[in-house]
């Protein structure tokens, strides 16, 4: 009898899951349920497993509304009956096609109409339906005729009266409106839930041609849907077999190409896993990777293919990947093997600036009505329950900003406190709106509105309505498009050094850019900043740590970094062996033989696998668990323990105690977090390695590079420093030189006009543009005739010396710029100035303090051009220990003067610690560790300059100083307001740092990682 019922995808609307739905559906004692959330179809396939599992019929729908007003409901007899639906949304969504009052004519579908939208004529699948608190109606005349189209109309919103006051603050959120505001309108009836199905039977027992009309459409619609055939693009030729044989053929080119002819190990590999790509049905995946890797080559775009799919040799014979899994020892079944219980998929990067035009070649190619990206459900988080649902009770702002601000139990207590907790509470895990997935996307055989509608987002490419959880399960595998400023930085190093240098650099080739000498020593000393994935603070004390000084150990470096690693201690652990390779044993043999390159440590979710099956015996499938709990998919602790008791099992079958059983179980444990595969470790280090190597050689190129694409892990102020401690010669942004980015002449480094806050980007453009096509600005009055600036933008581009080739004094143009546009209207530009020519004005030589300039830098661009921070103090005092000297002084307590890059918060069992960056006067880099006893005293106080006195503590090959007092060290009063004492240090406000939070658990200290030196029995 329930026709109409609604999820919590019904967004803002709905209060029930799809587990809890199907939970009341069976205490009501209803034998069928049908689905009918608002506009989506998004809960559908959840609904029908959840539906099978416990003997209800499952029937889809969908509820139509528009701008709120529900026009009618929509049944699909069978499947294709929802792709019915689902073009019809598809077509308002993203076609522009109106949501008429009156539903199209479907094939499969039955539809109902509430009595308010009845149409003039009914077709035969057509019905009204009528609510139980609305028969008494039927005695007027113009319903008495239309009974024999009538039905049971009882909708489900809501469970219990908690439940009903949560729609309403739903509601409310949803209109943007106090809660008080509601109307009845806006919110569903008193009735929409959950009743026994016999006593909606009884409430129309006197219109029996009624309920025989419900228990038609009930009987008549049926939900079928095979969840394991694979609903991608079946072929990329015309057949399986001509895929194998195109596949195949291109493997072959490509191992040529790779290997040579005579490379019997490579070729036997490639036979093997084409053996198993046609077995799985994978080879039209394989291709259609390969079509859009050799449309992105043709178009210049440099890419990488990383994550699982580098174990394979077919995807680097295919140009896919860059990574030999024969030089490093990678296995393909990591990949695909025949227990998988879930198809992989490829994750490939390009630049940012490259990813939308590899993402249109995807949807022109294989048609719109093929391919569309996954969705996302964003839920409802801490501070959105908080603000949203204290907005609705009329709660201030200011009131909201603490709410969202504090842990819960600090909140005052007060009724209305009480209740933003009470259904705040009730909102977690609920979603709040549907997303676009990030990357992932999707390509199917049939139009892909069979299984989805499609929706719009600002984005400009259609997603489908359920997540890419759901599209797993369905029978969807995805390919994964993203895209990364690493790249960027790469890519347009390249044409930098081939515009300023006339050098063609092929980074790809892998002898020029993966183990080369002076790359590794600037590995070693951990020089590299500006470098993708290796530039942070952590990372570069780790390659310090390892002396990391060749291809093989970034790898590893890229790995345990990982939380995965970090988090159980295997960092640590590791970084002792590989600097005391004499100081331990492996603990048992299965250790020594499969995990001798990293010491017997498990690095990888490779080597978790690898322990889980040849010390413990574990099935593949078991394997698969750990694998996916691993890689963060239902990462946790949980999924690890669903394998525990086979472990400890086949562990004792083998002959194992229990003291070893246990002690391998728990490092095995250990990594319910995130950790990398080798692969993808692998094709990070690849990476890192072609950024390094650009770095090195062609440094100035490199960093401005960095700079144009937004940086990495630091702000632009720090790839600044970095590019003038490798020798260029950093400037102002000029009107006649500089770009809307940074660009390089010789050794010098304008910056460009997208640094200047304040400044909009159209006129920046504008400003490059103009000059283009007209040549450079001979003066101030030239600019202003050419570019519509107002006095204020002006004035920016006056302070930053933007105008210095006229070589006037910044007061004398700020005068200039008030007389030309005085008076000013936009519509009499060109002739306001050409009548009447500027008077000019001799105006005396006014002497400017030596660091207005600077000044002026830090209100403009947040950070000194003209001159280091050190010059800015008031004190001569640089400091008695330089960074150079430090590894000279463990043990020792140092006084050190110091510019404040970074600080990264990190929990500990005593309470909040920092770690700092920081640039001493000679502008090197040092690290320091600050804790909770010396933060009670010694706080930091934002950007600028500190004095330090700490002991430093050189922790293999690294040295990091333990502070124990700091002070912010004062710079001059700002020279510009030399005679206004209130705005002498209002612009220091604007020096920056950068501040990382993190809230993961504390690292273990070495004495609580616990792992066994030695061999245990």
């Amino acid at each position: 009898m329930f026709l109409n019922c609604h999820s919590f995808h019904s967004l803002r609307y709905g209060t029930l899951s799809i587990k809890e739905l199907v939970k009341q559906t069976q205490e009501s004692g209803a034998r069928e349920l049908v689905l009918t959330d608002i506009n989506t179809i998004t809960g559908i396939y959840e609904f029908k497993t959840l539906c099978d599992q416990c003997g209800i019929k499952p029937i889809a729908g969908v509820e139509i509304r528009k701008e709120g007003r529900l026009l009618y409901i929509a049944i699909a007899k069978e499947f294709s009956g929802i792709g019915e639906i689902n073009q019809m949304i598809t077509d308002y969504n993203c076609n522009g096609k109106n949501l008429t009052e009156a539903a199209p004519q479907f094939a499969n579908v039955f539809v109902i109409y509430p009595k308010e939208n009845i149409p003039e004529t009914l077709r035969e699948n057509e019905f009204i339906g009528i609510r139980e608190e609305e028969l008494t109606l039927l005695i007027r005349t113009e319903y008495q005729n239309l009974i024999h189209k009538m039905v049971v109309l009882h909708p489900i919103t809501f469970a219990t009266r908690k439940d009903y006051n949560l729609h309403c603050i739903l509601r409310a959120i949803d209109n943007n409106t106090l809660l008080s505001k509601l109307t009845e309108d806006d919110t569903c009836h008193k009735t929409e839930y959950f009743k026994r199905e016999q006593s909606l039977r009884d409430a129309f027992y006197q219109y029996p041609e009624i309920i025989k009309n419900t228990q038609h459409i009930l009987n008549s619609c049926h939900f079928e849907f095979d969840y394991k055939r694979v609903k991608n693009k079946l072929h990329y030729t015309r057949s399986k077999e001509g895929d194998l044989k195109m596949l195949t053929r291109l493997a072959y080119l490509g191992l040529k190409k790779r290997y040579g002819l005579d490379h019997e190990i490579a070729r036997a590999r490639v036979e093997k896993e084409l053996k198993v790509i046609d077995e799985l049905n994978f080879s039209s995946y394989f291709l259609i990777v390969w079509d859009i890797i050799r449309y992105s080559n043709r178009m210049g775009f440099m890419h990488v293919g990383r994550g699982s799919g580098a174990n394979s040799i077919v995807s680097f014979c295919l140009e896919i990947t860059d990574i030999c899994p024969l030089e490093l020892d990678l296995y393909f079944e990591r990949f695909l093997n025949l227990n998988r219980k879930t198809p992989p998929d490829f994750d490939i990067d390009w630049s940012w600036q490259e990813r939308d035009a590899i993402l249109q070649y995807i949807f022109d190619r294989y048609g719109k009505e093929h391919v569309a990206f996954c969705g996302t459900n964003v839920e409802f988080k801490y501070k959105s329950i908080l603000r949203e649902v204290g907005k609705v009770f009329g709660l201030p702002k200011e009131e909201l900003d603490e709410l969202t601000s504090q842990r819960m139990e600090l909140h005052d207590k007060s009724l209305v406190i009480e209740h933003v907790h009470k259904y705040g509470k009730l909102l977690e895990k609920f979603p709040n709106q549907r997303s676009m997935h990030a990357c992932g996307i999707l390509i199917s055989e049939e139009p892909i509105t069979h299984f989805t509608a499609l929706e719009m987002p600002p984005k400009g490419f259609p997603i489908v309505q359920f997540d890419m959880n759901v599209a797993e399960d369905i029978g969807f595998e995805k390919f994964d498009i993203l895209s990364q400023r690493g790249l960027g930085t790469i890519n347009d190093t390249v044409k930098l050094i081939k515009k300023t240098r006339n050098i063609d650099i092929d980074i790809r080739d892998t002898s020029i850019s993966k183990d080369e000498e002076v790359c590794n020593e600037y590995l070693a000393q951990g020089r590299t900043i500006g470098c993708f994935y290796i530039e942070s603070p952590a990372m570069r004390g780790l390659l310090r740590r390892l002396k990391c000084d060749n291809y093989k150990i970034l790898v590893a470096a890229s790995s345990i970094i990982r939380p995965g690693v970090a988090q159980s201690g295997m960092m640590r652990e590791y970084i002792f062996r590989h600097n005391h390779p004499d100081q331990f044993e492996y603990f048992h043999s299965v250790f020594e033989e499969h995990l001798k390159e990293t010491y017997g440590i498990m690095v990888y979710q490779e080597d978790v696998i690898k322990i889980s099956q040849y010390f413990g015996g574990l099935s593949l499938a078991d394997g698969d668990i750990l694998r996916r709990a691993m890689s963060g998919k239902g990462r946790s602790i949980e999924k690890l323990r669903e394998v525990k008791a086979n472990f400890f099992k086949s562990c004792e079958e083998k002959g194992h105690s229990l003291q070893l059983t246990a002690e391998a179980y728990r490092q095995i444990e250990s990594f319910a977090g995130y950790s990398f595969c080798k692969a993808h470790s692998a094709s990070y280090a690849v990476e890192s390695y072609q950024s390094l190597y650009l770095k090195v050689y062609y440094p100035l190129e490199f960093m401005v590079s960095v700079i144009n694409n937004m940086g990495g892990f630091y702000r632009t102020e720090v790839y600044i420093h970095e590019t003038k401690m490798s020798g260029g010669i950093v400037c102002n942004p000029c009107v006649n030189t500089s770009d809307f980015q940074t660009t390089l002449h010789g050794k010098e480094i304008y910056l460009g006009l997208m640094h200047l806050q304040g400044l909009e980007t159209r006129i920046a453009h504008f400003i490059v543009e103009e000059r283009a096509r007209n040549g450079n600005y001979k003066s101030l009055e030239d600019f202003i005739r050419r570019v519509p600036v107002g006095l204020e933008t002006a004035q920016i581009l006056i302070f930053i010396g933007a105008f210095r080739f006229t070589g006037k004094q910044k007061n004398e143009l700020l005068v200039e710029v008030r007389m030309l546009l005085v008076n000013f209207k936009p519509e009499n530009r060109g002739l306001m100035l050409i009548e009447e020519p500027v008077k000019e004005y001799k105006l005396p030589r006014l002497k400017r303090e030596t660091f207005e300039d600077a000044f002026d830098e830090i209100e403009i661009l947040g950070f000194t051009i003209s001159c280091s921070p050190f010059d800015l103090l008031k004190t001569g005092y640089r400091g008695s220990v330089f960074v150079k000297d430090l590894l000279q002084y463990h043990k020792k307590q140092v006084k050190m003067l110091a510019y404040l890059i970074s600080r990264k918060h990190v929990p500990t069992k005593k309470g909040t610690m920092y770690f700092g960056t920081w640039i001493d006067v000679n502008g090197d880099y040092f690290d320091t560790a600050h804790f909770p006893d010396s933060l009670e005293k010694y706080t930091f106080q934002g950007g600028g300059c500190y004095l330090l006195l700490g002991t430093v503590e050189v922790d293999f090959h690294f040295p990091t100083i333990t502070v124990t007092k700091m002070a912010k060290m004062p710079f001059i009063p700002d020279p510009r307001y030399a005679y206004d004492k209130e705005m002498q240090y209002d612009i220091h406000k604007q020096i920056r740092e950068d501040v990382s939070m993190t809230n993961r658990l504390p690292y273990p200290q070495a004495h609580e990682i616990g792992l066994p030196r030695n061999k245990l029995k």
